[in-house]
């Protein structure tokens, strides 16, 4: 069976729209945990993805026309 493609924006939309039903108290406590898991699976696929495209912008990175892996959080365009 083929796994569904991850859209990262959709995902955020659903944990964005999770916290706040929980926050809203909408939810009965078998629900609120259930709401809970859900949450806690979309934040780590989220981190995920977000960990996978910085991997891919530190490899995509170049320096004087060579490849160099610079890591996001200290690379300046100066």
């Amino acid at each position: 069976m083929a796994r569904k493609k991850f859209n990262f924006e959709s995902a955020l939309a659903e944990l964005e729209q999770t916290v706040e039903q929980l926050e809203e108290g909408e939810f009965d406590l078998e629900a609120s945990l259930k709401a809970f898991e859900k949450g806690i699976k979309l934040t780590r696929d989220c981190q995920n993805a977000l960990q996978q495209a910085e991997q891919k912008v530190n490899m995509l990175v170049q320096k004087n026309g060579e490849d160099t892996l610079i890591p996001f959080e200290e690379h300046n365009d100066d």
